[in-house]
């Protein structure tokens, strides 16, 4: 991570210049098919990432490619709208490299949303999961290398990685929009390719409920620098793999779009029921 912690600051000082308004509450990431947030953000500037110092270019399906930043249910935020991927060829590092920006810019709560193939036979198509807890199959970790103390520590604890309080929240959320969302287990792998049944046996095998190729990165390094971090996916097929069909990427974005509305609605009464910032130890602010 040499020389992270100096292209984290330019990054973030370029954001600022044209999002001026002030400290950020959160950084929300939109995945695949997961983009029409954006028509509800009071957009103070929409940033493309080729106008971004070190930001990559997103090259997946359905991810615009932009940050965005301004004002959505009584709060400031950064969003991207399209994030980084393994499978593109980019190292972990630079796909996470957003997230390290966002906590420079100010934020300390994390939103990752996903889409996602589901393992648990109780789940449906188009249902949503709310992130308690997450596998890295990725065979890979963003927070390889030498350790800048900067950025955050040598070995951060992954024990609640996922926020207890702002699960709750969501819970809360959920239940009072009447919104169908479980609580499962995460597990991320490299990709592109779906998973052969083998593979989702031996996923649901060890405790996962749900497979992706995103998120578990991001949520890694949002807990190395000190970020609050919250996971939802949704579910856009289902991987049993004794009722296994083929899947294609438009039945994938379709089952995406069926869920958007009540995701959108989730998100946005989330995010308004945010808990106050919390106070490091010894500080003034």
């Amino acid at each position: 991570m040499t020389g992270m912690y100096e292209q984290v600051q330019e990054a973030a000082q370029a954001v600022r210049k044209r999002c001026p308004s002030g400290r950020p509450r959160a950084g929300i990431i939109l995945g695949t098919g997961l983009g029409g947030l954006e028509a509800e953000i009071e957009k103070e500037a929409v940033v493309p990432y080729r106008e971004l110092p070190h930001f990559l270019e997103s090259t997946a399906p359905s991810h615009t490619g932009q940050l965005l930043c301004g004002q959505f249910a009584g709060q400031s935020v950064v969003v991207m709208e399209g994030r980084f991927h393994a499978y593109e060829g980019y190292p972990l590092q630079r796909i996470t490299f957003p997230v390290r920006v966002m906590h420079a810019l100010g934020c300390d709560i994390l939103i990752a949303s996903n889409a996602c193939g589901g393992l648990n036979p109780q789940f449906r198509r188009s249902d949503l999961m709310l992130i308690e807890d997450h596998i890295n199959f990725m065979g890979d970790n963003p927070l390889i290398g030498k350790n800048d103390d900067r950025l955050g520590p040598r070995f951060p604890d992954m024990c609640f990685a996922y926020d207890r309080e702002l699960l709750e929240v969501a819970e809360r959320v959920a239940l009072a929009e009447g919104i169908r969302a479980h609580k499962g287990v995460y597990a991320a792998v490299l990709g592109p390719n779906l998973e052969t049944r083998a593979e989702y046996r031996m996923l649901r095998a060890v405790g996962a409920d749900v497979v992706g190729m995103s998120t578990v990165p991001e949520v890694i390094v949002g807990v190395h620098c000190g970020l609050r971090c919250f996971g939802i996916s949704v579910i856009t097929d289902m991987c049993l793999a004794d009722a296994l069909q083929p899947v294609s990427l438009e039945e994938i974005l379709a089952a995406a779009k069926e869920a958007e509305e009540p995701l959108r609605r989730f998100i946005r009464k989330f995010v308004a029921a945010l808990p106050p910032r919390q106070v490091a130890a010894g500080s003034k602010s």
